[in-house]
């Protein structure tokens, strides 16, 4: 029994693979420089990072203060501070002015750490890319 196709198809109707490329000349591959220096990009990540985490420890940490007060200390949010307001209600409401401030701090940080060094990486990346389309 012969078949038109070989054995190795899942299906009869399968066209048959295409046939191996033949080897050509090896391309000549373009020297590639890196995109920025490495040193630049590890800043930028750690300019990062630290904006993140300055954020994050200013909202989280506030929350995390409030909720352990509420957990271990309930004398403290139970006692009034000013005109019959408890405690426990300030720092809630203080939530609001704290997540500002965090909103805030992310800002000023991304204004004056992280964007200056992102705008400095995009500049080089551009002459690099004029640089290597000149080529």
């Amino acid at each position: 029994m012969s078949h038109d196709h070989p054995p190795h198809l899942t299906y009869p109707w399968q066209p048959p693979p295409p046939p191996p490329m033949p080897p050509g000349p090896p391309r000549p591959q373009p020297p590639r420089e890196p995109l920025g220096h490495h040193s630049d990009l590890r800043v930028l990540r750690g300019a990062y990072r630290l904006q993140r985490r300055t954020a994050t420890v200013t909202a989280l940490g506030y929350f995390t203060l409030f909720l352990v007060l509420s957990a271990f200390a309930p004398d403290v949010m139970t006692s009034t501070v000013a005109d019959g307001i408890p405690a426990g209600l300030l720092l809630a409401l203080l939530q609001l002015p704290v997540t500002w401030l965090a909103i805030a701090l992310y800002e000023h940080t991304a204004r004056r750490h992280v964007d200056p060094l992102a705008d400095r990486i995009r500049k080089e990346a551009e002459v690099d890319a004029r640089r290597g389309a000149g080529r």
